[in-house]
């Protein structure tokens, strides 16, 4: 069985046959739009889209226009592209409720696995109960509950969530500014040393298990299990 109904939305045909070779390897079902106005008829159309990949620039509705009229309905999961890079476009994107924003040129291996990443971050691949788990470490955000090889530990509300993006995200490099974005959001006026800060801390709260947050010197964390 697959993993997924995924819809690619760009104007560039070359770009969404690099796009679907890459997931259909990991078992999505892929649909196409070349433009805007196909993108929202088969989205009205194809009742099961798991996740949107959408380009910003393209004829007929922009990436911008289809991500607005989507959230009016639904709140499926979209990733949007962009050749442009600006930070003015990703604050738009997400304030429309964007879930990734990815510019190009970019690795297909990466966009697969934020594909991943988003689908865990939106239930579509949580197990029922709502737990992550990874290296002996449970989250249950359901219970809101922490246990580390079985034993319970207690974290803040912050050291929670920080928690689960990392085990949302696991094997990703993220940056403090994308940490500060999806754990804080937008609206919170901060700096980078407060993710450090809340690192060091979720660190010495799961003891030996604090190992698998590395530091990417320069950039950020990753969470990543050691191999046995």
């Amino acid at each position: 069985m697959g993993q997924g109904r995924i819809l690619v939305v760009d104007d560039e045909s070359r770009m969404r046959k690099l796009v679907r070779d890459f997931l259909t390897r990991q078992d999505y079902e892929v649909l196409e739009a070349a433009d805007g106005g196909e993108a929202l008829r088969i989205f009205y159309k194809e009742k099961d889209i798991a996740l949107l990949i959408l380009d910003v620039m393209m004829p007929v509705k922009d990436g911008f226009e289809v991500c607005r009229e989507i959230r009016e309905v639904s709140d499926v999961p979209i990733i949007m592209l962009t050749a442009k890079g600006e930070e003015s476009d990703e604050l738009s994107g997400f304030e429309l409720g964007v879930d990734e924003y990815i510019a190009k040129p970019f690795s297909p291996k990466v966009l697969v696995a934020r594909v991943g990443a988003v689908l865990r971050r939106s239930g579509k691949q949580q197990e029922e109960n709502g737990a992550l788990s990874a290296g002996g470490i449970v989250l249950d955000k359901v219970a809101h509950l922490v246990t580390v090889d079985g034993a319970r530990v207690d974290l803040s509300h912050k050291e929670f969530e920080l928690l689960a993006y990392f085990l949302e995200n696991e094997g990703i490099a993220l940056s403090r500014d994308k940490i500060l974005n999806h754990v804080w959001n937008y609206d919170y006026f901060g700096d980078a040393r407060t993710v450090d800060t809340h690192v060091k801390k979720l660190r010495a709260k799961i003891g030996a298990k604090g190992e698998y947050i590395r530091t990417i010197w320069g950039m950020g964390y990753k969470f990543e299990v050691a191999d046995e």
